[in-house]
């Protein structure tokens, strides 16, 4: 079965809210992109995607998402002049044959991060989800059989200006089930403490972890990873500037609780760099920026130095989700999920039927391929309306 055809969807949906909420003076983002402060990335009021559609010579499809929450535009240019032309006529059945020879297009020119490689996640799903489609079997089963058929979760982001809404809002999350939730904090330590010390208070119940948002120097993030030790802290994610290997592995050795990284990186070569020299004591790949082929070779690398694996997510809407849960299902060293509630609820936009994700688990999408029927008519809609953004 050939490849016949490949396109590709530019999302912006609007929500009600931002991803991560308001602006910390309780302003909102936008209009277009803005820097969170004191975070140093772009974010957008939108919630922005990358959808690749790869259709073979009998109209079977499959889909893939890139993680893309600025700009999808660029690797959307990248899959049709460079990406595109190679897929077609290729056989649809060889995910990763296919992503190797794709791999190696730029490869030379130092191209297998950044928008090349999201570009690349993107087909690179499509091309699991097709495969699995053709085959009548899910990608969980593709990959070698799925470990679990639940997902454990924790709730990522309390998206609130102040300590006491957080607070109100973790309580909140404890009543409905969570057992777990990661702040995304990064504003001091003294005050990122604070916030510590008013969620547990509130939801003493919850297990709790922070995400630093790359912003401390090591001696920051030490004095943190303390402070998030003697109150029962689970994990310390991104807390030094995301290309600091050497930092992040004194920083792991040093710490009391476990150092989590990864979102940033896209390929084996990076995450075995980090893990040789033991930057990370949890790794954390994006599906929508490595693909599910290079997810689980990391998973591999991980799991041979005994690092579990907690998949990123953060704005990815369903086909992230959904290949994001299938390579979780698949991995064996798996500690959590991140559940993202306002991205999933966005996300479920392009569905047909929804993912039943929930706060502490969330349940392996059934079915061929990724196991979720992508609404088609709801894509382009979104694609032509996103044209005016």
């Amino acid at each position: 079965m050939l490849i016949r055809d490949v396109e590709t969807f530019i999302l912006k949906v609007a929500a009600d809210d931002a991803y991560l909420g308001a602006l910390r003076d309780g302003s909102e983002i936008g209009p277009g992109y803005a820097v969170r402060e004191p975070w140093r990335s772009l974010y957008s009021d939108r919630f922005e995607a990358l959808l690749v559609k790869v259709t073979t010579d009998d109209g079977t499809a499959g889909w893939g998402e890139a993680l893309a929450p600025v700009a999808p535009e660029v690797p959307g240019s990248i899959v049709d002049l460079l990406l595109a032309p190679v897929l077609r006529g290729m056989d649809a059945t060889r995910p990763r044959p296919a992503w190797s020879r794709l791999r190696d297009l730029m490869r030379e020119r130092g191209h297998l991060a950044g928008h090349q490689a999201d570009a690349l996640a993107a087909v690179d799903i499509a091309l699991w989800d097709l495969a699995g489609k053709l085959a009548g079997r899910p990608v969980a089963d593709l990959l070698g059989g799925a470990f679990r058929t639940e997902l454990p979760a924790y709730v990522s982001g309390l998206p609130r200006p102040s300590d006491a809404a957080r607070a109100w809002l973790a309580r909140d999350w404890a009543n409905r089930g969570a057992t777990a939730v990661k702040l995304h904090l990064g504003y001091g330590v003294e005050a990122d403490l604070a916030t510590v010390d008013a969620v547990r208070s509130a939801a003493p119940a919850l297990r709790m972890a922070v995400d630093a948002h790359w912003a401390y120097s090591l001696t920051e993030a030490l004095r943190l990873a303390e402070g998030l030790a003697e109150r029962s802290g689970w994990f310390l994610e991104a807390p030094l500037a995301p290309e600091d290997v050497a930092g992040h592995a004194e920083l792991a050795g040093r710490s009391p609780i476990p150092i989590a990284a990864g979102e940033s990186l896209r390929h084996r070569y990076e995450f075995r760099q980090w893990l040789e020299a033991g930057a990370m004591a949890v790794a954390q790949p994006d599906v929508g920026r490595t693909g599910i082929t290079e997810a689980m070779v990391i998973a591999e690398l991980a799991a041979a130095r005994h690092v579990p694996v907690a998949p990123h997510h953060s704005t990815g809407l369903a086909v992230a989700l959904a290949a994001g849960l299938h390579v979780a299902a698949a991995v064996e060293l798996l500690e959590v999920f991140e559940y993202q509630p306002l991205s999933t609820d966005v996300g479920q936009q392009i569905l047909r039927a929804p993912i039943a994700a929930g706060p502490a688990r969330i349940p392996l999408p059934s079915g061929p391929g990724l196991g979720v029927d992508v609404d088609e008519e709801a894509v382009r809609k979104i694609a032509e309306e996103s044209r005016t953004v």
